[in-house]
């Protein structure tokens, strides 16, 4: 029972240290986000995202990448969304930086596999 508690009580510590962001969500330019990126990553792995109907911070988004397929609603802040376990970040107009969690089936264990996406115009 004492294990249970100190674990609990390591996760409350662990939690109470993140600090959420107190940026407020504010319109974005959709040109700097609208229409198809691509890149690969170091492993040769190609990927695409389509990012459509940005309105406001909101927008859709499609991400590919061998064989994976995912489809969201997103919320823009501070040049940044999600999808799934990737990270989009714009990093000027026509770049951005994706990061990816990625987890080896046969160790379980993870890592984080980052790429440079450009803008096809």
């Amino acid at each position: 029972m004492a294990d249970v508690l100190s674990i609990l009580s390591a996760n409350y510590k662990a939690a109470g240290l993140t600090v959420p962001s107190k940026t407020p969500y504010v319109p974005v330019d959709p040109n700097l986000y609208e229409g198809s990126w691509s890149g690969k990553y170091a492993n040769s792995k190609s990927f695409n995202i389509s990012v459509s109907n940005v309105d406001g911070f909101r927008a859709k988004v499609h991400y590919q990448s061998d064989g994976t397929s995912k489809y969201q609603d997103v919320l823009i802040k501070d040049g940044a969304f999600r999808i799934g376990d990737t990270k989009f970040s714009l990093v000027q107009q026509g770049t951005a930086l994706i990061a990816n969690v990625v987890t080896d089936p046969a160790t379980g264990s993870t890592y984080l596999d980052k790429a440079y996406a450009t803008q096809k115009t």
